[in-house]
């Protein structure tokens, strides 16, 4: 990878990581469901001037459902789980188990397709992956339960995003995608987020987080990733997976006094180590 591609890897990882901090200084002071639709609406305004210069404009009329399922499972229900599971849990910890993911899609792809079934070292792989995700969740009480099981719920959405996409939009372009689903998930977070507005105007803190969050996590940190796509190839472009946890964690543990736990440690390097082993890829330096 180039030196100018590894450094586009690490500022999209940066951005990606930051999201979670921003996630939770937003649901410190408003409602999951009106974080996720500010997210969403930024987000799209963003991505608009780049999908009119390139015209790209999503064909609505013939990509409706497509983009009404991955608006759902990428986007709405995904944002949802992970803003109200930071209303329990530190926002470290949940991109810490949302890095279980591609184990997930795994699984769920060898349900769906028997031929794609897992053995040998890509077993070993998904196994040590889950006994990290069931080291983290194992240490929760209470709330923090509740809130763990719903970043799984988290990753258990992108994994099946990931294998609908697979089957559903594949030859339709990135961007197009993109832009598609963001427009349904902001119609389908709409309805909850309105009933939710608060009867005040949020402080200055919680809007600059949802624009923050918006305008990086959501709009550019997309037109970063397309961009590392198109120079350095999708297989390359992935390995932001593993980076973005460890950002999080440090943006937590300086920003928000969130404490960095042998567990979440030792959680990360399992997850981490059983993707690397379960998906088939080798983690570079």
């Amino acid at each position: 990878m180039a030196r100018r591609d590894t450094g586009l890897l690490l500022v999209l990882a940066a951005i990606w990581g930051s999201s979670f901090l921003f996630i939770k200084l937003g649901v410190e002071e408003l409602e999951p469901a009106v974080v996720v639709l500010g997210r969403l609406l930024v987000g799209i305004l963003v991505l608009l001037p780049v999908v009119l210069m390139r015209g790209s404009l999503p064909d609505f009329r013939s990509m409706w459902l497509p983009f009404l399922v991955l608006g759902a499972l990428n986007n709405a229900v995904p944002y949802w789980l992970l803003a109200f599971a930071e209303t329990r849990i530190d926002s470290g910890l949940a991109a810490v188990m949302q890095a279980s993911a591609p184990i997930l899609t795994v699984v769920l792809a060898t349900r769906i397709d028997p031929s794609q079934r897992v053995r040998g070292v890509r077993l070993v792989g998904i196994a040590v992956g889950f006994f990290g995700v069931a080291l983290l969740v194992g240490v929760q009480e209470g709330g923090q339960l509740v809130g763990a099981l719903a970043v799984l719920g988290t990753s258990t959405c992108y994994a099946l995003s990931v294998l609908y996409a697979g089957r559903a939009v594949r030859r339709v372009p990135a961007l197009e995608v993109t832009t598609g689903q963001l427009a349904m998930g902001v119609l389908l977070a709409a309805p909850a987020a309105l009933l939710q507005l608060p009867s005040e105007a949020p402080p200055a803190k919680a809007v600059a987080a949802i624009v923050a969050l918006g305008v990086l996590g959501t709009g550019v940190a997309y037109v970063l990733y397309f961009t590392l796509i198109s120079r350095a190839g999708a297989s390359r472009a992935i390995l932001v997976t593993y980076l973005v946890p460890g950002f999080a964690l440090v943006y937590g543990a300086l920003l928000l006094d969130e404490p960095i736990t042998t567990s979440a440690v030792a959680g990360l390097a399992l997850i981490l180590g059983g993707t690397a082993l379960g998906t088939g890829s080798r983690l570079r330096r």
